[in-house]
């Protein structure tokens, strides 16, 4: 049976959740800017109460961003720890993803349009269509002003994710949204299931960030 562990960092949530013989077991909490503090126990605690050591574990997934800068690093930087040590591949989520796999699992939602306050006046944007429990992505993944979204034809759409505070401002329309969803390992590790089915894992090193916005973490030249 396959052992899959995930965590996910890039928002406000801090989150773990475990596949094991079958059974999933997860830990979820609310705690801004405690993260670099609690993943690495919140991991310990959840394997111990399983009973499953760490060298159990197949591979690792991870919510890779969009999200947070200092959150998305924080899981990217623990992931490759982990990973190296173990000699185990690493399963990279899209944290837009996993709010949508979220959204299935708890609205029972087929489209959503997940997006997340990404500040500076914009959103990360991504709309998914579930398709054999799988939250597929639509188009493209994009960091975009609140006033310039595309929502894909059909419907009905469910929005999820705290870029739904713009809702006034979205130039898409929903039928319903739930703008206070956070990303969840719980759902990470589901899609992580699914990539590790289609041999999609890759090795430690290429756990990477993925931003959309280009210039983050890089310095304008200067003129």
């Amino acid at each position: 049976m396959t052992t899959l562990l995930a965590l996910d960092t890039a928002t406000e949530a801090c989150s773990v959740a475990l596949l094991h013989d079958g059974k999933v077991t997860s830990h979820y909490e609310v705690i801004p800017r405690l993260h670099a503090q609690k993943l690495l126990p919140m991991i310990k605690q959840l394997l111990g109460d399983s009973g499953v050591p760490l060298s159990a574990v197949d591979a690792i997934a991870f919510g890779r961003g969009p999200g947070a800068f200092t959150g998305v690093r924080i899981a990217i930087g623990v992931v490759q720890g982990l990973a190296f040590a173990l000699e185990r591949p690493v399963l990279p989520v899209s944290n837009l993803a996993a709010l949508a796999q979220g959204a299935l699992r708890q609205h029972g939602a087929q489209q959503v349009a997940a997006a997340v306050d990404a500040r500076m006046d914009e959103v990360y944007w991504g709309c998914y269509q579930a398709q054999a429990g799988e939250m597929r992505l639509v188009g493209q993944e994009v960091v975009v002003a609140p006033e310039r979204v595309v929502l894909p034809e059909g419907g009905p759409w469910f929005g999820a994710g705290t870029g739904w505070g713009y809702v006034e401002r979205l130039a898409a329309k929903v039928d319903s949204y739930d703008a206070a969803a956070l990303p969840n390992a719980l759902d990470v590790l589901t899609l992580a299931g699914f990539a590790w089915a289609r041999g999609e894992a890759v090795a430690a090193e290429q756990a990477q960030p993925v931003y959309l916005r280009d210039n983050v973490a890089t310095p304008k030249a200067r003129p």
